[in-house]
């Protein structure tokens, strides 16, 4: 298995996003949030994923930037987890940071993988 973000699993559909916000389910661990959204088709990979940070917590593009990179970088290295279990099916994903809080990278590492088990549960109980 890869460890790599590619583009063809970047969320960039505007009606994907839209549709994910009105129809999406979310699961959440302090002080992230995962709204996700089963669709029926994507082209070349089974998950799409966006990453958000409020401008709202984080005036400075910087520091906006930076959590979204720490954010990519946390799926990237995590998204087996994601992937063992959406397994067939198609899901579009969003990685929302919704804090003040300036966690280090690590914190947000183990929060991401805290965060995709417990969606891994709620999609195994269904």
């Amino acid at each position: 298995m890869e460890n790599t973000y590619p583009k063809h699993e970047k969320l960039k559909s505007r009606t994907l996003i839209n549709q994910l916000f009105s129809e999406g389910k979310s699961v959440s661990k302090y002080p992230m949030r995962l709204v996700y959204v089963q669709v029926s088709e994507l082209d070349d990979s089974n998950i799409k994923l966006g990453v958000s940070v409020s401008k709202k917590h984080f005036k400075k593009a910087v520091d906006r930037n930076y959590y979204k990179r720490v954010l990519r970088e946390a799926y990237r290295l995590n998204k087996s987890i994601l992937l063992d279990a959406v397994e067939d099916k198609n899901y579009a994903f969003m990685l929302l940071y919704q804090t003040k809080d300036r966690l280090t990278y690590q914190e947000v590492s183990e929060k991401t993988i805290q965060l995709f088990e417990k969606f891994q549960n709620t999609i195994n109980n269904k």
